[in-house]
C-alpha cells in the first residue's frame, strides 16, 4: 500500500518529475564536453563518439524495462533504475582515467530507459480518449530535462567552481545529480502505485509473457511506430548530445554557457511542445476529423504522418541555415526541428497505448528502444571527418534515412492495413497464426 493515496494526476506528476530528472542526468555531460575534452585530451570526433555512446545501452534497456514494467509494475522498476544510475553517476565524478569514466557513463546513460517505464505507468491510470494528452505532458515535460540541464548545470557548476569535495565543475555536477537520483528512487518506490485498479494491473501482467512479447513486437503497427521514433526521438537524442558542440565548433562560439543556451532552445521545443502532439492526436480521434483524405478514417495516423514529414523538411532547413553562416538563423532552425520532433513523438505515443492497451509497456519498450538507435547513429554522421563541414549531416540524414521511413509509414497507414496493424504482422497475420481477413 502506498504512503500517499495516488490518483491519475498524482501519478502523472510523480512520473513526469522523475523522468524530467532522468533526462537531466542522462545528458548532464553535454554542457561540459569542452572541459572534459581538455582534461582527457579528446578530439572532436571522440566527442561525437561520447555523444553516441550515451545511447548505446538504451535500445536493449528500454525493450527490457518496458516488458518488466508490464510484469512487475512501474514503481519497482523505476526505483531500481534511478537508484543504480545515481550510484554510478557518483562513481563517475571520481574517475581519473578516461577508460573508467567512459564505461561508468555508459551505465549512467541508461537513465534514458526510464521513459518507457513512465509511459507504461501513465497508461495504467488514464482513459483511452485522454492518453495522447497525458503521455504528451509526461514525455514533453520529462524530455525538457535535457534543456534544464543545458541551462542550469553550467550556471550552477560554472567554470570557476570551487566547492565541497571537488574543484572541477563537471565532477561536482555528476556527484550531486547522482545524490538526487538516489533520493528520487526512494520516493518513487515509497508512494508509487502500479495501476488505477487491481483488475487493470492483473490484465497487463497476464499479457507479459515471452510469446506475447514476440507477437506484439512484430505487428506492423509496432514496427512502423518504432521506425518513426528513430527519426523523431532518435533525432532528439542526437541533437541533445551534439548541438552545444555544433554551435561552438561550427560557428566559433567559444563561450560554453552561450553555446549550451543555444542548444537548450532545441531541447525546450522538443520537450515542451510534445503535449501538443499528443493533444492534436486526441482531438482528431475524438472529432473523427480527416486532415489527409487518402488515409480516411485513420485520424491518429494522419497526424503522425504529417509530423514525420515536417521533420524531413526542417532537417533540410537546418543544413541550409548552417550553410548561411548566420548563427541565430541556425538556432532558429534548430528550434523548428525540435518542434517537429515534439509533434511526431507526441503523435506516436498517443497511438501506442491506444493501439495496444494491455501491452503498453511492451510496445513502448520496443518503440522507445529501437527509436534510440537514431541517437547512436546520427552523431557519428554529424561529426564524421568525411563530411566537408559540420552543416551537411542534417540534410544527409533526412534524405537517406528519414524519407524511406516516412514512405514505410505511409504504406501501413492505408486504411485497410492500418485498422489491423495491431493484429497483422511480419511472422503471422493474426494471433492464431492464420491469415486474417479484412473487417
Amino acid at each position: 500500500m502506498s504512503l500517499v493515496r495516488m490518483t491519475k494526476w498524482r501519478t502523472l506528476l510523480l512520473a513526469t518529475v522523475s523522468f524530467n530528472f532522468s533526462f537531466l542526468i542522462w545528458f548532464s555531460f553535454a554542457p561540459f564536453t569542452g572541459p572534459m575534452a581538455a582534461e582527457f585530451g579528446l578530439s572532436l570526433a571522440e566527442i561525437g563518439i561520447l555523444a553516441s555512446a550515451n545511447i548505446w545501452l538504451a535500445p536493449f534497456g528500454r525493450i527490457l524495462t518496458g516488458w518488466l514494467s508490464d510484469k512487475y509494475g512501474a514503481p519497482v522498476v523505476f526505483a531500481i533504475v534511478l537508484g543504480y544510475v545515481g550510484v554510478f553517476s557518483i562513481v563517475s565524478a571520481f574517475a581519473q582515467s578516461y577508460a573508467l569514466f567512459f564505461v561508468v557513463r555508459l551505465i549512467v546513460a541508461t537513465a534514458g530507459i526510464t521513459f518507457v517505464i513512465g509511459i507504461q505507468h501513465v497508461s495504467e491510470w488514464f482513459e483511452e480518449e485522454r492518453l495522447g494528452t497525458a503521455e504528451g505532458v509526461y514525455a514533453g515535460i520529462g524530455n525538457a530535462g535535457a534543456a534544464a540541464g543545458a541551462l542550469l548545470l553550467p550556471r550552477i557548476f560554472g567554470a570557476n567552481w570551487s566547492g565541497p569535495l571537488f574543484e572541477t565543475n563537471w565532477r561536482a555536477a555528476f556527484f550531486y545529480t547522482g545524490v538526487v537520483s538516489i533520493l528520487l528512487a526512494v520516493v518513487y518506490y515509497a508512494i508509487g502505485e502500479a495501476a488505477s485498479s487491481e483488475e487493470r494491473r492483473q490484465a497487463t501482467a497476464d499479457n507479459a509473457s515471452l510469446k506475447q512479447w514476440i507477437y506484439t513486437a512484430t505487428r506492423y503497427g509496432t514496427v512502423v511506430l518504432a521506425l518513426g521514433y528513430v527519426m523523431s526521438f532518435g533525432l532528439e537524442l542526437s541533437m541533445n548530445g551534439w548541438l552545444a558542440t555544433y554551435y561552438r565548433e561550427g560557428f566559433g562560439t567559444s563561450n560554453l554557457v552561450l553555446a549550451s543556451t543555444f542548444a537548450a532552445t532545441f531541447s525546450l521545443a522538443a520537450g515542451l511542445l510534445r503535449p501538443f502532439g499528443g493533444y492534436i492526436s486526441d482531438v482528431l480521434a475524438r472529432r473523427e476529423r480527416d486532415i489527409l483524405p487518402f488515409f480516411e478514417g485513420r485520424y491518429r495516423e494522419q497526424w503522425t504522418f504529417v509530423s514525420l514529414a515536417l521533420i524531413v523538411v526542417t532537417m533540410i532547413g537546418m543544413t541550409l541555415a548552417g550553410l548561411s553562416g548566420v548563427l541565430l538563423l541556425a538556432v532558429g532552425a534548430g528550434f523548428l526541428v525540435g518542434a517537429a520532433c515534439a509533434f511526431a513523438e507526441g503523435a506516436i505515443f498517443a497511438q501506442v497505448p491506444a493501439m495496444f492497451p494491455n501491452s503498453s509497456g511492451t510496445v513502448s519498450g520496443v518503440v522507445g528502444g529501437i527509436g534510440t538507435v537514431g541517437g547512436i547513429a546520427f552523431p557519428l554522421v554529424y561529426s564524421s571527418t568525411l563530411m566537408p563541414n559540420l552543416h551537411l549531416g542534417y540534410a544527409l540524414v533526412a534524405l537517406v534515412v528519414m524519407v524511406p521511413i516516412v514512405a514505410i509509414n505511409a504504406w501501413v497507414y492505408r486504411p485497410h492495413l492500418a485498422r489491423r496493424a495491431n493484429v497483422d504482422g511480419f511472422f503471422d497475420r493474426s494471433g492464431d497464426g492464420q491469415p486474417a481477413t479484412d473487417d
